[in-house]
C-alpha cells in the first residue's frame, strides 16, 4: 500500500505545478521643482518600482488530460521601500484568476486580470512592460499601459498562438443588479510577432455612471476604492497600436494611443487621485523608442513622447501638450538581477495655470510648474 501511494503521489506531482514568482525593484529618485507648501523644491526619495512594479505571485497548472489544463494566478503588488501592500491593502490586487487552457483552442479565465492594452501594446512601448517601466507612463497613465489598472469580475479568452498571431477579448461585469452597464468594462486585442517584426493593437472601454458621482457602482469592473483607477468619471475609451523592429543588437518601436473620458472627475497624480471636473478629457500619445545592446549585459535606450491633450469644462477649454524624453542605461549581472540609471524630462504647455496640468510623472511628487527633471538609480531582482 505504501508503494502504491508513493507512486500515485509522484504521478500527481508530475502533472501539477505551483510556481512562486516576483520582482523586487527599488530606486533612488531625484526630482526638481517638486510641489510643496513652501513652493518648488528639489528632493530625493526612495521608491518602489522604478522600472517594474514590485510584486509577488503564485502561478499554478494542473494537467487534466487530452491537452486540457486547469490554471490559476494570484499576484499582489507591494512597496519594496516600506513593505506595504499596494492597492490599498487588497491581498491580490494585481491579478487573481482561475481558468482552463487547451492546447487545441486557447485559454479562458475568470477573475481579475490586466487589459489587452497593458499586455499586448505595452511591450512595444518604452513604458509599462517595456524597458522604461512605470515612470515612463504617458500622462496620468491615460492609456492603461503600465498595469496599474486591472479589470475585475472578468471573463477572458486568449487564442492559441498561430505562427506568431494571437488575439483575445475580455468582459468585466458590473456585478450590480439592475445596473448592468454601470461600471462594466471590455477589452479586445491582437498581436503578431515573427522574426524581427512585432505588431499589436488593442481597445478598451469602461462604462460608468458619474452623474451624480454618488451613483457610481464602486464594486464594478474598475474600482477606485483600492487605488486602482487612474482616471475617474463617465465612459472611458482607449485605443492603441504599436510596432517594433529588431535588427542586430538594436530595436526601434513606435506607439500611438488615444483615450477619452466623459464627465471626468479626477486623474492620477503624485500617487493619488487629483480632482479634475470637466465634460471631457482626451489624449493622443505619439511615442518613438529605441534600444541598443552595447554588450549582452549592457543596454542603452531612449524614447520621446508627444502627448496632445484636450480638456473641456463649463469654465475652461484647454489644449495641454506634454513633451517627455527618456534616456536609460541598464546593466545585467545575470538574467535575474540588473541595475539601471535613467533620466526623465517633461515639459507641459497650454495647461492654463491649472496645477493638475503641471509636469508630473506617475507617483513622484508633481512639479510646481510646467517642467520637471527626474534622475533614477535603481536595482531590480526577479525570482
Amino acid at each position: 500500500m505504501a508503494a502504491v501511494l508513493s507512486i500515485s503521489a509522484g504521478t500527481a506531482h508530475a502533472q501539477s505545478s505551483v510556481t512562486l514568482y516576483g520582482i523586487i525593484d527599488t530606486a533612488l529618485i531625484y526630482g526638481n521643482n517638486e510641489n510643496t507648501a513652501q513652493g518648488g523644491h528639489s528632493g530625493i526619495e526612495m521608491n518602489s518600482g522604478g522600472i517594474s512594479g514590485s510584486r509577488v505571485g503564485f502561478r499554478g497548472k494542473e494537467d487534466l488530460g487530452n491537452g486540457l489544463s486547469a490554471i490559476f494566478d494570484l499576484e499582489d503588488g507591494f512597496s519594496s521601500a516600506n513593505g506595504k501592500l499596494s492597492n490599498t491593502g487588497a491581498l491580490f490586487g494585481r491579478q487573481s484568476f482561475v481558468g482552463l487552457s487547451s492546447k487545441s483552442y486557447g485559454t479562458v479565465t475568470l477573475g481579475r486580470r490586466y487589459s489587452f492594452m497593458s499586455e499586448y501594446v505595452s511591450p512595444l512601448s518604452a513604458e509599462g512592460i517595456g524597458w522604461g517601466g512605470n515612470l515612463a507612463d504617458h500622462p496620468f497613465d491615460n492609456d492603461d499601459m503600465i498595469r496599474h489598472t486591472s479589470i475585475q469580475n472578468s471573463i477572458r479568452f486568449d487564442s492559441l498562438n498561430y505562427r506568431g498571431l494571437q488575439a483575445g477579448g475580455m468582459y468585466g461585469f458590473s456585478n450590480e443588479a439592475g445596473e448592468f452597464s454601470n461600471n462594466r468594462a471590455y477589452s479586445f486585442g491582437a498581436r503578431y510577432a515573427n522574426g524581427p517584426v512585432s505588431f499589436a493593437a488593442a481597445f478598451e472601454q469602461i462604462d460608468r455612471s458619474a452623474t451624480p458621482a454618488a451613483d457610481l457602482n464602486a464594486s464594478g469592473a474598475i474600482t477606485s476604492a483600492d487605488g486602482d483607477a487612474v482616471i475617474t468619471g463617465g465612459r472611458e475609451q482607449i485605443w492603441g497600436v504599436g510596432a517594433k523592429y529588431n535588427f542586430g543588437r538594436s530595436s526601434v518601436g513606435f506607439v500611438w494611443t488615444h483615450s477619452s473620458t466623459d464627465n471626468v472627475t479626477s486623474v492620477w497624480q503624485s500617487g493619488s487621485l487629483a480632482p479634475l471636473i470637466g465634460n471631457d478629457l482626451r489624449f493622443d500619445n505619439f511615442e518613438i523608442n529605441g534600444r541598443y545592446y552595447v554588450t549582452p549585459a549592457l543596454s542603452l535606450a531612449a524614447a520621446y513622447t508627444l502627448t496632445d491633450g484636450h480638456f473641456g469644462s463649463a469654465t475652461a477649454h484647454l489644449d495641454p501638450t506634454w513633451h517627455e524624453a527618456i534616456v536609460q542605461a541598464d546593466y545585467s549581472f545575470s538574467v535575474r538581477t540588473d541595475v539601471y540609471l535613467e533620466s526623465f524630462y517633461q515639459v507641459v504647455t497650454g495647461g492654463g495655470g491649472m496645477a493638475v496640468f503641471n509636469a508630473s510623472m506617475f507617483n513622484v511628487p508633481a512639479s510646481s510648474n510646467n517642467r520637471q527633471l527626474l534622475i533614477v538609480l535603481g536595482m531590480r531582482h526577479r525570482f
